[in-house]
Formats: C-alpha cells, sequence, structure tokens
C-alpha cells in the first residue's frame, strides 16, 4: 500500500518530525490558554490547509467548532476523517455547513452565535490557472476578495480575539493575478487592525494538497493516465500537518497585523519533475520519459495495469503567472527571524487607509459592472493599486496542459 504520509516525510519535505514542534512545545501554556473552551469558526475547512488547522486546533479541545465550506462532499470526509481517528478530540458541539461564506446565512450565524473567539478563513481560489480569461479572473478576485471584505465588514461588528487569513508566497512580488489578489488580500484585512486582531502567513506549497499538481499524480496513476510536470520550477514545500500549524501559530501566537512565513532556505527547494522521478519509483515502476504529451497518452492507452514502466511528459514552464522561484518577503519588509524556531514574521507592516481600500473596490467593482469589460483592464487596476505587479501576458494557460 502506498504511504503517502511517508512517502512526503522521505522524499518532499525530508524531516521526521514536523518542524514546528518546537515552536509549538515552547508556547504550549499560550496555546492551551487561548483554545482550551474557546468558540472557533473556520471558513474553508473542507480544504488542505483549513482541514490541517482544524486538527491542529483540535489537542487544545476548544467548545465549539463551526466550519463553513461550500464543498459538502469535503465536509463530509472531514467529518469522516476526525470522527476515524483514533484519539482525536471533537467538541461536542461541532457543526459543519455547506454554505458560501458571502452567504446571508452566515451573517446569521455570527449574530445568533454572537460572534466567535477565533475566525479562520482559508475560502480562496487557490490556482494560478484561474486567470485564463475575464470569467476567471472576475470569480477570483470575487472570492479572494470582494466577498473577504463582506466578512471583514461582518468580524467589524462582531470581532473576534483572533483572526487569521491565509495568503501566499505569490503575495510578494506578485507576477500572476491570483498572487496579486492576495496581495490586496492583505492590504485590506491590515486595514482593520484598528478593529480586531488580524494575522495573515505567506505559504509554501503543500506537498499533495487537494488539486495540486502532486496531488493529481494520484489521480492519473488510478485512472492508468501519464504523469506530467514542469522541469525548470523550483518551490518550497510543507507537509499537510506543517500547513495547519503554520496557520495556528500565527492565529494565536502572532501580534496584530504580522505577517508568518516557514523558514525554508534555498537548498530546501524541489522542481516538481524531481518529486515525480521518486513517486514513480515509490509506486514500484520505472519512468519512461516521453518528448510530447501525445506519445505519452499513447503509450498509457496501451500499456497494462501491470506494467512496470510508467509514461511521463516534462516539459518547461511557459504558461502565463508562473513564477519560476519562490520568496517569502520583499525589499522595505521589517523582517525578525529569531522570535520563533521555525517560523520568520513580517513585523510592523505598512497599513494602507481604509479609502485606499474602498476607492479600490469601488473600481474593480464598476469594471465587473460592465458587460464588456476586459481582463487587460482588471490587470491595469491591480497594478495601480500593487505597483510592484509585474504581470505577463503570455497566450499559454495551465488549463491547456495534462
Amino acid at each position: 500500500m502506498f504511504n503517502l504520509k511517508q512517502f512526503i516525510t522521505d522524499h518532499v519535505i525530508y524531516r521526521p518530525t514536523s518542524m514546528f514542534v518546537t515552536d509549538i512545545e515552547a508556547n504550549k501554556e499560550v496555546l492551551q490558554a487561548e483554545i482550551r473552551n474557546k468558540s472557533v469558526c473556520v471558513i474553508g475547512g473542507a480544504g488542505s490547509i483549513g482541514s490541517s488547522f482544524i486538527k491542529a486546533i483540535l489537542p487544545f479541545k476548544p467548545a465549539k467548532l463551526i466550519v463553513i465550506d461550500l464543498n459538502e462532499n469535503g465536509l463530509a470526509e472531514l467529518t469522516r476523517d476526525l470522527r476515524s481517528t483514533y484519539g482525536v478530540y471533537v467538541p461536542a458541539e461541532y457543526r459543519p455547513y455547506t454554505l458560501n461564506f458571502a452567504d446571508p446565512m452566515v451573517e446569521r450565524i455570527f449574530r445568533e452565535e454572537k460572534g466567535f473567539d477565533i475566525v479562520a478563513n482559508f475560502s480562496a481560489h487557490k490556482h494560478v490557472r484561474s486567470e485564463k480569461d475575464r470569467y476567471s479572473v472576475q470569480a477570483l478576485i470575487e472570492n479572494n476578495d470582494v466577498k473577504a471584505k463582506k466578512l471583514l465588514d461582518l468580524l467589524a461588528v462582531f470581532p473576534p480575539k483572533h483572526f487569521f487569513c491565509v495568503s501566499t508566497d505569490k503575495a510578494a512580488n506578485p507576477v500572476n493575478i491570483m498572487g496579486a489578489s492576495k496581495r490586496i488580500m492583505e492590504d485590506m484585512i491590515m486595514a482593520y487592525t484598528s478593529k480586531f486582531k488580524v494575522t495573515t502567513a505567506r505559504f509554501a506549497n503543500v506537498a499533495f494538497s487537494n488539486g495540486s499538481l502532486p496531488d493529481g499524480w494520484i489521480h492519473r496513476v488510478m485512472h492508468k493516465q501519464p504523469l506530467a510536470a514542469p522541469n525548470d520550477v523550483k518551490r518550497y514545500f510543507v507537509s499537510p500537518e506543517e500547513s495547519g500549524q503554520i496557520c495556528m501559530l500565527a492565529c494565536i501566537l502572532g501580534k496584530n497585523g504580522e505577517i508568518f512565513f516557514p523558514k525554508l532556505g534555498e537548498k530546501q527547494m524541489l522542481t516538481f519533475s524531481a518529486i515525480c522521478d521518486d513517486y514513480i519509483k515509490s509506486i514500484g515502476c520505472v519512468k519512461r520519459q516521453f518528448s510530447t504529451d501525445e506519445e505519452a497518452k499513447q503509450f498509457a492507452a496501451e500499456m497494462s495495469f501491470g506494467s512496470g514502466e510508467y509514461p511521463v511528459f516534462y516539459f518547461d514552464s511557459d504558461t502565463t503567472g508562473e513564477k519560476a522561484y519562490e520568496e517569502f518577503y520583499v525589499a522595505g519588509e521589517k523582517i525578525n527571524m529569531d522570535r520563533f524556531s521555525a517560523l520568520g514574521v513580517i513585523e510592523k507592516v505598512n497599513k494602507r487607509s481604509m479609502l485606499e481600500i474602498d476607492t479600490f473596490f469601488n473600481e474593480i467593482e464598476n469594471i465587473f459592472s460592465k458587460s464588456d469589460f476586459t481582463k487587460e483592464e482588471v490587470v491595469e487596476a491591480l497594478k495601480r493599486f500593487i505597483p510592484n505587479f509585474e504581470h505577463e501576458e503570455k497566450g499559454k494557460h495551465l488549463d491547456q496542459k495534462m
């Protein structure tokens, strides 16, 4: 049987235990005091990071856990997972709801619950592929920014003690619209720091997270289809468990207006093709590399399920929005690398005024209200708000690849 957790440990993160064990142990009493018997609302809790956050906080025994997610099947699987794992504490008041977090029902829940002690938002369009045309761009910005702002306005009425909203490494010097939308989200939540405590975290790739390229390899093997990967894109990786722990530590231990990131060095970057090579070996096969995706697909269609060779197609990245490297902070940001063992912190983040935020949202909503708006108009609006946004349109998108 393929052991995914062990594969991630041995071939992706190269750590036998979580890199955050020391920080959790050193701050155990604070975490216990801030989570035990408290009410928690997790938005987007059925996804990879959201569900990992839930698993990170449950050992500290919150009294109430409300989980909101549009993915009904994901919520069902989260519940089965929690209920099926030996030793996992699940609060007596555990309530998952299949809802869009901008739904009026969410406001009703907050009003009737009189808010929550801890609120964490993981609802996001996270794929770079989410910018192929004007419709996908509008959907991305509506979810990552417009709806998120409505949530912040609701939280201003029912302020939590701790609010966390997940960001991405792609928000640092963004080159794609997804990264730009997350940079806007960072600026937006910082404008609310006068109303309640706000923290966020810029992420590495979460190994084999839902919908990621490596996660797709598992599905491709199940369907006897070839594997594909770029051979020139390097990424940092954390395990699913570590992803939830980053968020918990940032949410509970962070000071108002801080941005967290994992301490990972350049030597810890991996290419997707290198991980794919190891994955093929781990399933007991030998790599058979092809120069085109059509050749790989033909070989896969004709091979037997018991074949000892597995077809792959590796390619140079040439699609819009792909960044060849990752970075967690940019010039001018105040970095503290000493407060935590495995976490860096961006302190004293420059805050934009609510007037600037509202002006941008009025502009973007005016663009979206036009029946003939273009993707280019949106990009130009983003560039005016984010001066260092260097978007390059290449005319090719990830949805055109395997």
